[in-house]
């Protein structure tokens, strides 16, 4: 079997997968118009969905695609073939968003960054820290990583709604309701944790009429997609004090354009799309797992349905 990496960090992907996986035929190159020429006869691609969606755009036809992303927007653009299997990175982002998360949910009732500012001004700050015990955390988007995010979450004591496509009972949250419910419960939550994925249901669901209804002292997270949240509606609702702040992990346009008003936005923390980078050796594993099932005709891990989008 053949496999083709198109990947940034190409030499440690082919070294972790002949290593995982001897009996493959391991392609690839740091050279645009090389890898152009080893996609033509492999019917098998692992790496980055924006690489793999310029080979798509050059002709090339693989039979499955496995993406080292959890987000596959650039596979999904109009033109592109959809006549292959897709599957999208999972299980491996859980703990490390979870992380991140929780670094910037305990830095909010720490206030961290005002003590950094006290510190800056030579002010001894001696104002008593908050805990995360008895708040609340609305995940919008109780897939893969959003269940995982909650699991972290539990030890703290934190009360758990979610958001999905459909209401359901799921563990651990209270309540499972559909994106129809956003604007009851980010009036009852101090967290609203964004981990939509892009889809053409899911762009500016974060507006105006919405930042009105978040409690004033609500922290707002967005590691899911920037198309989801409304930038300029976001900047005015913290100006008008509708939340207490934003930690905006991922934009419409990255890097953000020097005049973006997220610069210079009151109470708004940009952290370029760092929440959750992939790890090479967990992202190998899955994908040797997935090969298997894909040699034996078995599901795959994470197969993308292109109607949904996810």
């Amino acid at each position: 079997m053949r496999v083709l990496i198109a990947e940034q960090d190409h030499p440690l992907y082919a070294q972790l997968l002949k290593e995982a996986a001897p009996d493959l035929e391991v392609l690839t190159s740091g050279d645009s118009a090389e890898l152009s020429r080893l996609a033509a006869d492999c019917p098998v691609w692992l790496g980055q969905p924006d690489l793999l969606a310029t080979l798509l755009r050059q002709g090339h036809h693989p039979q499955w695609l496995q993406s080292t992303w959890a987000g596959i927007t650039p596979l999904l653009a109009e033109g592109l073939p959809r006549d292959y299997r897709l599957t999208r990175a999972v299980g491996i982002f859980g703990q490390v968003m979870a992380e991140f998360v929780l670094t910037y949910m305990l830095g909010h009732e720490r206030e961290v960054l005002a003590r950094l500012v006290s510190q800056v001004e030579r002010k001894w700050d001696n104002r008593m820290g908050q805990s995360l015990a008895g708040r609340k955390a609305l995940i919008v988007g109780t897939g893969d990583i959003g269940k995982s995010v909650a699991d972290f979450l539990v030890p703290f004591g934190v009360k758990l709604y979610g958001i999905a496509s459909t209401a359901r009972e799921q563990a651990p949250f209270i309540e499972v309701a559909e994106l129809d419910q956003l604007g009851r419960l980010v009036g009852e939550v101090d967290y609203v944790i964004n981990l939509l994925p892009n889809t053409p249901n899911t762009h500016d669901v974060y507006n105006a009429a919405l930042f009105k209804q978040f409690k004033p002292t609500a922290l707002f997270i967005n590691v899911g997609r920037g198309v989801a949240v409304v930038d300029a509606d976001l900047v005015e609702a913290l100006k008008e004090g509708h939340l207490a702040g934003a930690v905006i992990d991922v934009c419409r346009q990255e890097p953000l354009p020097q005049r973006h008003p997220f610069w210079t936005a009151w109470g708004l923390l940009l952290t370029g799309h760092s929440s959750a980078p992939t790890s090479p050796s967990m992202m190998v594993e899955l994908f040797v797992q997935n090969l298997r099932a894909y040699q034996t005709k078995q599901a795959l891990r994470g197969e993308v349905d292109f109607e949904r989008g996810y």
